[in-house]
């Protein structure tokens, strides 16, 4: 076993057994930097208290101007633009279209630009539905990249085991921008005026995301080792963390050739399949819920105020789901837990007579929103702890978000207003495919499992990914001392 390599374990078990002395990270060409404990602790709460709060702010508005169309289906949007037949799931349909495209070139953009800002919502302008359709189109072109880009962005600050625990917090903004719509919705919907209240909740909403933009423009930092709130001892521990526990080389510059390269590697291609399968679920939650909650016969106000519940349990659901993942380092069971979670609110809404059984189906929507969530942070942790490249992480998280993404154009598809308000042939293509990504992610990771197996019996030894610094990875996968995160 290599030297290098021999540290990084006596490292990790140094730090497993929670011991306050200095540990020794391998950075580069085998130098040890010898990491004050204190001073890590010191810049992990630093990131915890100043950068992830205001992206998970960020996030929140992000997430409420796409979701709040749900919201505003509620008080009369369709009536108001004179919309017909399918026209408001083409609409969501139109979103995805660019926003899917986009994120892959947007996040290898990201490498040279960075990105400091939003885009917010102006469906408010909107006076008939070619309109709505026009400024969709513009909001998806100029959000797509976001979540993909803070996604990288967070791997350039935090380790590999805890990158999923914070991807949930920054993700639950997803979660709690369903129930602060409702609630907003709910108290927005009751002024009375000449304007439409949809529209003042687009107004509301958007307002404050610009505002945050601007703030955040000024605010966050290009990466860890030029960060103003660090100490130049903090920097030098932040990049030494990075080398240890995350990428081969940081700050590294773009390469557009090697980038799409790591795309086309077969295992990306079967996270894609992943991808997609979990994101019909994300979608049908994140823009049919209050359309499925509105099923149970309630009124609009009470409808809105009624997918607040759900949503805050999905949270509770997400973190803790995410934090036992980061804790025993494991993606593919975790996973699977939580799309079968989806898997079994689906198939109760396509099964059982809602106006009967209000209280099974209401269960089913708390089912929906505690598995569609969580999927999206466990799968962008485990495809980035297999990836020791900025370049490949940037490219492949671009990649596989918009793979994700573009569920969102097929579920919104089979949301034909012919079969409203049960939906039934959208419930049950949610459950086929929800099957179908239980079995992939299953099989990829019991892959991984083998494949290390297959490794350690050709070394002699018996290695974790965290036993291995990733500064001295020198031939990628091929590396005989790489490791899979399963």
């Amino acid at each position: 076993m290599p030297l290098d390599t021999k540290d990084a374990v006596a490292a990790s078990s140094d730090a497993e057994k929670g011991s306050g002395v200095n540990v020794p990270i391998v950075v580069e060409d085998g130098e040890t930097f010898v990491a004050d404990r204190a001073v890590e602790r010191s810049l992990v709460r630093k990131l915890d208290f100043k950068l992830l709060p205001l992206l998970t702010l960020m996030y929140l508005f992000n997430s409420v101007d796409r979701s709040n169309l749900g919201n505003a289906k509620t008080d009369g949007l369709e009536k108001d633009l004179h919309m017909k037949g399918n026209e408001y799931a083409n609409t969501l349909v139109i979103f995805y279209v660019t926003f899917s495209l986009l994120d892959l070139p947007s996040n290898l953009l990201l490498k040279k630009f960075t990105a400091k800002g939003s885009m917010t919502l102006l469906q408010c302008a909107a006076f008939d539905w070619a309109g709505l359709v026009t400024l969709r189109v513009i909001m998806g072109a100029f959000e797509a990249g976001f979540f993909a880009g803070t996604i990288f962005y967070l791997t350039t600050f935090y380790k590999r085991d805890e990158i999923a625990f914070r991807l949930a917090i920054f993700y639950g903004a997803a979660t709690i921008a369903g129930a602060f719509s409702g609630l907003v919705a709910f108290a927005v919907f009751q002024i009375h005026s000449n304007i439409p209240g949809w529209k003042f909740l687009m107004i509301i909403e958007g307002g404050i995301t610009v505002l945050l933009a601007g703030f955040a423009s000024w605010w966050l930092p290009v990466s860890a080792v030029t960060c103003h709130w660090f100490t130049e001892e903090e920097k030098a521990v932040a990049k030494a963390r990075m080398m240890q526990d995350s990428s081969k080389e940081t700050d590294e510059k773009l390469n557009v050739k090697v980038a799409v390269k790591k795309i086309l590697d077969w295992r990306i291609l079967a996270y894609s399949i992943v991808a997609f399968s979990y994101g019909t679920g994300s979608s049908i939650v994140g823009n049919f819920l209050p359309q499925l909650v509105a099923r149970l016969g309630y009124s609009s106000v009470k409808t809105n105020l009624y997918t607040v519940a759900p949503y805050c349990c999905g949270c509770v659901i997400l973190l803790l789901t995410c934090r036992s993942s980061d804790h025993f380092r494991e993606r593919s069971f975790h996973m699977a837990f939580a799309i079968t979670l989806t898997l079994t609110g689906l198939i109760i809404l396509a099964t059982v007579d809602t106006e009967k059984n209000t209280a099974v189906a209401y269960f089913a929507c708390f089912m929906l929103t505690s598995g569609a969530f969580t999927p999206s942070c466990i799968f962008h942790s485990w495809h980035n702890n297999n990836e020791a490249t900025e370049n490949g992480r940037a490219a492949i998280t671009g990649f596989l978000v918009g793979a994700a993404n573009s569920g969102g154009i097929f579920s919104s598809l089979s949301f034909n207003a012919k079969t409203a308000p049960n939906y039934i042939p959208a419930m049950y293509m949610g459950v086929a495919f929800q099957c179908f990504g239980i079995c992939a992610v299953l099989s990829l990771g019991f892959w991984f499992r083998w494949d290390n197996r297959r490794r350690d019996k050709a070394q002699g030894v018996v290695l974790k990914p965290k036993d291995v610094s990733t500064s001295s990875l020198t031939g990628g996968y091929g590396d005989p001392n790489w490791r899979w995160t399963s």
